[in-house]
């Protein structure tokens, strides 16, 4: 594998004012603006792994939110009563997680599981003072609005709410009947449902279910008036949805029983478990792969082209996990099968689970990100960094026609190099699969640039 890629000091001078250009520029995530630059001088690795980092522009100092009257609070309506200075260390995480131009390509695994997380915070430490568990739509607006006055002002994207899809609706109970926390603990087993997800392992609960299990029972209490033993065939659409909305109900109560820290870490966990089951990429039309690569290969050369063509389309998208890599590459597989594409181009072409992600630097370093929950990192030195695992070798699985995604929960998978946490190192992934790399400025431009 590859070890850790660090550029030459000396020319990070020259693109200060390149990054400048690209902080005001780019704001909400668009690089069209600034095209093909001169490509970074690499130098040798270090003989020593430096500690992961990717620098970039750093956002505004994080000031403290409190008091917000200072000058360095932004103005916010005065309309929302939600307690923000309960989850101030939250909406620093949330800024660093969503900065400026990287929020669209970390979306999906790290801005917005987070930006949601703190939201559902908010809400639920904010219920220790109304006993209220969602807000109505007037107030849901303000407060959103606030919330993105106050993420914006420590440099993350002007764009937030449209990249995760967030609306004011969100905030309110939608269909749920139960929203206040007294008619919430006269219904369900509080004790329970706590117990259950006081604290997960974020190994073993994408598996187990412990905690999903619990909420998704307490959720079918309150949307159903204290009935939970109801077959999934006796429940009819308006009353799943109504359970769906629900969730969000019980995810605000466990919040406002838990400190901050905890509840963010117990619902990124969460999060985690429903992400790393499906790839969230577009893939383009497979017309052109299926001409070259279909039935009796006439030139390898020619497939393996257009399948390099294919995959650089996927490169443009977005970072991903390394278990959501394997999930493309299986979906992928899928499709190029079922286009009768059965020789294995993967291991034709030399396609590695790296090749679905975002690419990194000249060199096209796939990034993977770790499947189990991380955070983007500031540092008013280096800026905003966060951690790859470069994972060259590891071949992308070509799937059987029966394969529907990859499960780590069944164990008679035989899968390349899976990520695992043992007892003495739970929640770790095994050292020979992590491998982090440090990169610098004029990468991370490159990157944008793909």
């Amino acid at each position: 594998m590859r070890e850790g890629v660090v550029v030459s000091s000396g020319l990070v001078l020259q693109f200060t004012l390149l990054l400048f250009f690209c902080f005001s520029k780019c704001q909400g995530g668009s690089v069209g603006e600034i095209k093909a630059f001169m490509a970074p001088h690499i130098s040798p690795a270090p003989s020593e792994n430096p500690q992961p980092f990717l620098p970039v522009l750093g956002p505004s100092p994080m000031m403290p939110l409190t008091p917000l009257a200072n000058g360095n609070a932004p103005p916010l309506s005065g309309l929302c009563k939600l307690n923000f200075s309960a989850v101030d260390t939250l909406l620093s995480i949330t800024a660093t997680d969503c900065w400026t131009s990287f929020a669209p390509y970390l979306a999906n695994v790290v801005c917005c599981p987070q930006f949601d997380a703190t939201l559902v915070n908010l809400i639920g430490q904010s219920s220790k003072d109304t006993g209220m568990l969602a807000l109505n739509l007037t107030h849901s607006k303000h407060c959103l609005s606030d919330v993105q006055k106050i993420l914006t002002s420590r440099g993350a994207n002007v764009k937030l709410q449209k990249i995760c899809s967030i609306r004011a609706v969100n905030l309110t109970e939608a269909s749920c009947p139960v929203i206040s926390t007294d008619s919430f603990e006269s219904i369900v087993d509080s004790s329970r449902l706590l117990l259950a997800c006081r604290k997960i392992d974020h190994v073993s609960e994408c598996c187990e279910q412990v905690c999903q299990n619990a909420i998704s029972d307490a959720a079918q209490k309150i949307a159903l008036n204290g009935m939970s033993s109801l077959s999934e065939a006796a429940i009819s659409p308006a009353q799943l949805s109504q359970i769906d909305d629900c969730k969000n109900i019980v995810l605000r109560w466990l919040a406002s029983k838990l400190d901050p820290p905890s509840a963010n870490t117990v619902l990124r966990g969460l999060t985690n478990c429903k992400i790393n089951k499906a790839c969230p990429l577009v893939f383009p039309n497979i017309t052109h792969v299926v001409e070259e690569c279909g039935e009796v290969i006439q030139n390898q050369t020619a497939c393996c082209k257009a399948m390099e063509i294919y995959v650089s389309k996927l490169q443009q998208q977005s970072f991903i996990t390394n278990v959501q890599a394997l999930n493309c590459a299986a979906f992928l597989g899928m499709k190029l099968q079922k286009a009768n594409v059965s020789k294995n181009i993967y291991n034709l072409c030399h396609i590695n689970i790296k090749a679905f992600s975002l690419q990194v630097g000249s060199q096209e370093y796939g990034c993977l990100l770790p499947s189990l929950p991380s955070d983007a990192t500031y540092d008013k030195t280096t800026g905003v960094s966060f951690v790859c695992d470069l994972n060259d070798n590891i071949a992308a699985p070509w799937p059987s026609l029966s394969s529907k995604y990859v499960s780590f929960c069944n164990r008679t998978t035989k899968l390349p190099a899976v990520p695992k946490a043992t007892s003495a190192q739970k929640g770790l992934y095994n050292q020979k699969w992590k491998v982090p790399f440090s990169i610098t400025i004029m990468s991370v431009i490159q990157m944008l640039l793909l």
